[in-house]
């Protein structure tokens, strides 16, 4: 259940981020909420994980999935490039996910 938890702070840590640019400098009123609330509720759930799961392992898991799906949906929404390096690295950090992840479940 804590992995559950964790990929769902991952989603709201995705929301936050991506909310950032939209924000134009916390100068729209929407985007700027999304940022908080957004914010907020995944640093909530990821402290709901830390319970069950060591911090380091939890932090790495929730800031790696976030960048991935950020990097991801950048590539989507704003047109970002993606490049073989970018891919490369995103391959990298998703193979670190999966090893924290298998490490942890001894």
């Amino acid at each position: 259940m804590a992995w559950w938890v964790l990929i769902a702070a991952a989603a709201c840590e995705i929301a936050f981020a991506l909310s950032l640019k939209p924000s134009e400098g916390f100068s729209r009123f929407w985007p700027s909420a999304g940022v908080l609330v957004f914010g907020v509720i995944s640093v909530y759930l990821l402290s709901k994980t830390l319970d069950r799961l060591p911090v380091g392992t939890a932090y790495a898991v929730w800031t790696g999935l976030g960048s991935v799906g950020v990097v991801m949906l950048g590539v989507i929404l704003f047109d970002e490039p993606i490049t073989p390096v970018r891919i490369a690295c995103i391959s990298l950090i998703v193979a670190g996910v999966l090893g924290l992840r298998l490490a942890g479940s001894h």
